[in-house]
């Protein structure tokens, strides 16, 4: 497990997060939804997944735990999961070929830095999902973030970070696919240009100060 992305902040008011997303949020998730400066493991936060009835906004505790897991509060709850072995190992596999989730989010931190889009766009953490369902009937959907090389931008601070999905693509992503069909999702799962991102310090008060960026 890389412990690169464990903190992000989605600060995007309602009517600026991506119309995919928006189109899909009931009454509940619209008067229940926050702007969030900070996100950190255990914590519930908005995702977009597919389910049978089609692509749906929910709320998942963020941390996985695989579906076989019989004791959540025992077993390790992973928040991110590296893509490059994510096909292979058991706690990830069976989420990789069947469910696939994008999660929103403004910026996420690494070394008291904050990496976010120079247009202060909301964009798309990759994610998988599963649910765990206990033998009182209970049930319990959590999440993590899939992690990649780092790129340009953010190689000076972490030798991870987290796998981006580009805007336009998020069906393809969610989409149900089997065998050879995951194969065409994995140039997804290379590091992302960071073109038009920048890197700026979160100062003690809070507020951020631009540091470095690279712009298209």
């Amino acid at each position: 497990m890389s412990e690169m992305c464990g903190r992000f902040a989605l600060s995007t008011p309602l009517k600026q997060l991506p119309s995919v997303l928006q189109h899909r949020m009931d009454r509940e998730h619209q008067d229940r939804y926050a702007e969030r400066d900070l996100i950190v493991p255990g914590e519930p936060l908005l995702a977009f997944r597919s389910d049978q009835s089609g692509p749906e906004a929910s709320l998942m505790l963020w941390g996985l735990i695989p579906g076989w897991q019989k004791d959540p509060a025992k077993g390790p709850r992973p928040f991110n999961a590296r893509a490059e072995t994510v096909a292979e190992k058991p706690s990830f596999r069976g989420a990789w070929r069947h469910r696939r989730c994008l999660l929103p989010a403004s910026c996420f931190f690494e070394k008291g830095r904050a990496i976010r889009r120079i247009d202060r766009h909301s964009f798309w953490l990759a994610g998988l999902w599963e649910r765990w369902l206990g033998g009182d009937g209970s049930e319990v959907d959590t999440c993590t973030i899939l992690t990649t090389t780092p790129n340009d931008l953010v190689r000076p601070l972490h030798q991870r970070m987290p796998v981006v999905i580009p805007e336009g693509l998020e069906e393809a992503w969610m989409a149900p696919v089997h065998g050879q069909q995951l194969r065409a999702l994995e140039p997804l799962l290379a590091p992302w240009d960071p073109s038009g991102w920048e890197v700026v310090n979160k100062q003690s008060d809070g507020q951020l100060s631009l540091l470095s960026g690279l712009e298209s």
